[in-house]
């Protein structure tokens, strides 16, 4: 059996791979653009891939593919109904990063508003050598508790970070986007009313028809000035200009985004001109990229293909 992996460095190359070379002949490339490969994946029985497009373009000409393993949840670069036509198995890997993207939401939320880097700045820049009193209080932050957390996307990712800012006081809210999901544990609200009420908005929600540019000028024109608005998502949720539009005139707080409309970052984006990091953090789609959560995805990779041989 052949195992071909077309993106490898997606999953980072601290990770170890050794378990698939047990079940047959490995190749990893690093990266591979849709033109490359129709000959990578000739002879594989197994393509292992992130983002690499997959359809009768780019593997018709593979005979002997048996399996396609998306290292991630969203599955869009698949032609699925291409694949069932050839009755090629697919699989992606649900669940597997719920523990860092929450962790990444709440690191986030805290920087924000505690105002950390402002203090660390402080700190650093020596202001605080020989300072008049022992406590600084020119950024002032507020607590969690007692605040107004506010939920888009009640998955599992969702009602993880509801817990916990349930337990650190908060009252939870959310919106279904569909609205066909409902969960009795926390109080369903409707969109205006999500947006009016959170003090902490953040969006944990597939792409799709309902979400897509849901984040736009109107919704940020109906959110508290003091909020704090967080995308761990997927970037274009968000119309990306709206919101620099909104930081730059104070109409929300201060946002973090862990994900972008284009990943790597545009030239064009127009957050670039925020360098404010009291108002805006920006991450590069590091929140699912724990050691722990990489591991997790890939040990469930090699079970799917342990099962094909």
């Amino acid at each position: 059996m052949k195992i071909v992996f077309l993106d490898a460095k997606s999953i980072g190359e601290d990770i170890d791979l050794s378990g698939f070379d047990v079940l047959g002949e490995v190749v990893k490339y690093d990266f591979t653009t849709d033109e490359e490969v129709p000959k990578r994946a000739a002879d594989a029985d197994i393509i292992i891939v992130n983002k690499v497009n997959i359809n009768e373009k780019t593997i018709g000409g593979a005979e002997h593919v048996k399996m396609v393993c998306v290292t991630a949840t969203g599955t869009n670069n698949l032609d699925k109904e291409y694949l069932e036509s050839r009755k090629i198995i697919w699989h992606n890997v649900a669940g597997y990063s719920t523990e860092s993207v929450t962790q990444h939401t709440f690191a986030m939320a805290f920087y924000l508003l505690e105002k950390l880097r402002y203090y660390d700045d402080y700190v650093k820049d020596e202001k605080y050598i020989d300072d008049t009193i022992f406590t600084h209080f020119a950024n002032r932050f507020f607590e969690l508790s007692g605040k107004t957390w506010g939920i888009i996307g009640l998955g599992n990712i969702g009602r993880r970070v509801a817990g916990i800012a349930k337990s650190f006081g908060c009252r939870v809210i959310y919106y279904s986007t569909s609205g066909k999901n409902h969960n009795k544990e926390y109080e369903e609200v409707d969109f205006d009313t999500l947006l009016a009420e959170s003090d902490i908005l953040s969006v944990h929600a597939p792409l799709d028809e309902n979400t897509q540019n849901l984040m736009d000028k109107d919704a940020f024109e109906k959110m508290k000035n003091t909020a704090i608005f967080l995308n761990l998502g997927r970037g274009p949720i968000v119309v990306e200009a709206d919101l620099a539009d909104a930081l730059e005139q104070g109409r929300i707080a201060a946002a973090g985004l862990d994900v972008l409309c284009i990943e790597p970052m545009s030239p064009d984006n127009p957050l670039r001109r925020i360098k404010d990091s009291d108002k805006l953090l920006i991450t590069p789609h590091i929140g699912w990229a724990s050691v722990e959560a990489r591991t997790r995805l890939m040990q469930t990779i090699l079970g799917y293909c342990s099962e094909a041989k």
